[in-house]
C-alpha cells in the first residue's frame, strides 16, 4: 500500500460501534435510522469484496430499559448482567433486520477476555469466527457480559475489537468515534489545536501524552482507550483508524474524505502472526515429516497427516511444535490443529480418513500454511 491510506485497501475490515453512535440515551433504544445508514456503509464494503466483522456494544444500554432498571447511571454488577441478557437479543436482532434487507446473515459471538487468553478458546472462536465469515454471514461480537466479572472483563470494545483484529488477522481496523482523530491538542479548549491524520513508528510518549488532554466520547476511557487498541492492533499487523460515527453513513463519509487518524503497523498481519510464533512460543513438541513433506512445505503448502511420520513430546491442539525432517534437521515451527495424542492416531493418514480414525472430523491440515514458519 502507499500513499494515503484508504478503506478500500483493507480485506477484512474489523467495524467497531460504541453505545453513545448506536443508543438513544434518553429512550434506551436502538437509532435505527442511523443503523440502517451504517448497514448500507458495510453492505457497499461487502460488495467490492471486503470481509467485515461488527464488534458492537449497546446491550446493557439496551437491556436496562426493558427490564425497568434506570436508563442512566451505574448498575450493579448483576444488574448489568441481566440488562445485557435482554439486551444482547434485542441488539442481534436489530443487526439482523438491517442487514436481513440485503439477505445478509448476522451471526452473534460472545467473547469474554479468557477467550482471548486461553489457547484453546482463542482457537475455537477463531476457527469459528471464519467459519462465519466463509458462509458468507457478518459476525456480529459482543462482550459477555452476562458471564463477565469485573476480574475478566475487556472493560471497554477497543480492547475487544482490537483483541478480535488481531485473532482474525484482520488487516484493518476501526473505531467509530464520537471524534475524528488524534488531536496534539484538546480541541474543546483550543480552536487551532492541529489534528493528527497518520500515526507511524509506534506509540510513543509524545502520541501518549495527546491523548491525556483529548477527552473523547463515547465510554470507557475515551482516546487513551484508543490508543492502547492501536498498539494492540499495530503489534498484529493491523492498522487501525479512529473516525467519526455521529453523522449518517459513517464508513462512507470516512471515504469521501473525512477526517480521521490513521495508525500504521510496521507488518502486515500474516506477518506479524508467523514473526509471534517464530519469536514468543516455545515448543511443546515435534512432527517429524517424510520427503515429499518437506518438499510441499517449501512450496509453500500446508503440512498435512499424510506426510507425517512420527510425532514427539506432549502438546495441545494449539499449542507450537518444531516441524523437522527424518534425519532431525528443524524445518520451521508451527500451530499444530491436532493434540498429540490424536495427531499419532492420524500420522500417516489421509485427510478423508480423519473423520474414520477419530470420530470427529478435524481440520484437513495438521498445520496450516498461515501458522507455520520455516527456518
Amino acid at each position: 500500500m502507499t500513499g494515503t491510506p484508504a478503506l478500500a485497501d483493507g480485506t477484512r475490515v474489523i467495524v467497531k460501534i460504541g453505545s453513545a453512535l448506536l443508543v438513544d440515551k434518553e429512550r434506551g433504544t436502538v437509532k435505527r435510522a442511523w443503523l440502517e445508514t451504517l448497514g448500507a456503509d458495510i453492505m457497499s464494503l461487502r460488495a467490492r469484496g471486503h470481509e467485515v466483522v461488527i464488534v458492537s456494544s449497546g446491550a446493557i444500554a439496551i437491556g436496562r430499559r426493558h427490564l425497568g432498571l434506570p436508563v442512566r447511571g451505574k448498575l450493579k454488577l448483576e444488574e448489568s448482567q441481566a440488562a445485557a441478557a435482554a439486551g444482547m437479543v434485542r441488539l442481534a436482532h436489530a443487526y439482523q433486520e438491517v442487514l436481513g434487507v440485503y439477505d445478509v446473515t448476522v451471526a452473534q459471538v460472545l467473547l469474554t477476555l479468557d477467550d482471548s487468553e486461553n489457547r484453546r478458546r482463542y482457537l475455537n472462536a477463531r476457527n469459528t469466527i471464519d467459519q462465519i465469515i466463509r458462509l458468507g454471514a457478518v459476525p456480529l461480537i459482543n462482550e459477555n457480559d452476562t458471564v463477565a466479572t469485573d476480574e475478566i472483563r475487556f472493560g471497554d470494545n477497543d480492547r475487544l475489537a482490537a483483541r478480535v483484529a488481531a485473532m482474525v488477522s484482520a488487516d484493518t481496523l476501526v473505531l467509530l468515534s464520537s471524534s475524528d482523530g488524534l488531536y496534539e491538542s484538546d480541541p474543546s479548549q483550543d480552536p487551532d489545536a492541529v489534528h493528527v491524520p497518520l500515526v507511524t513508528g509506534g506509540i510513543t510518549p509524545e502520541i501518549e501524552a495527546m491523548a491525556g488532554i483529548n477527552k473523547t466520547d463515547d465510554g470507557s476511557g475515551g482516546m487513551v482507550t484508543k490508543l492502547v487498541a492501536a498498539r494492540m492492533a499495530m503489534a498484529a499487523g493491523c492498522r487501525m483508524v479512529i473516525a467519526n460515527g455521529m453523522e449518517d453513513h459513517p464508513l462512507a463519509r470516512m471515504e469521501a474524505g473525512g477526517r480521521v487518524t490513521w495508525f500504521l503497523p510496521d507488518a502486515n498481519p500474516l506477518t506479524a502472526r508467523k514473526q509471534w510464533i517464530s519469536g514468543s512460543l516455545k515448543p511443546g513438541g515435534a512432527v517429524v515429516v517424510d520427503d515429499g513433506a518437506g518438499r510441499a512445505l517449501a512450496r509453500g503448502k500446508s503440512l498435512l497427516p499424510a506426510g507425517v511420520v512420527k510425532v514427539e513430546g506432549r502438546f495441545e491442539r494449539g499449542d507450537a511444535v518444531t516441524v523437522k525432517t527424518q534425519a532431525g534437521d528443524p524445518l520451521g515451527r508451527g500451530l499444530i490443529a491436532y493434540s498429540a495424542a490424536d495427531a499419532r492416531r492420524i500420522a500417516g493418514a489421509k485427510s478423508k480418513e480423519i473423520e474414520a480414525i477419530l470420530g470427529y472430523r478435524g481440520r484437513d491440515e495438521m498445520i496450516h500454511r498461515d501458522d507455520l514458519v520455516l527456518d
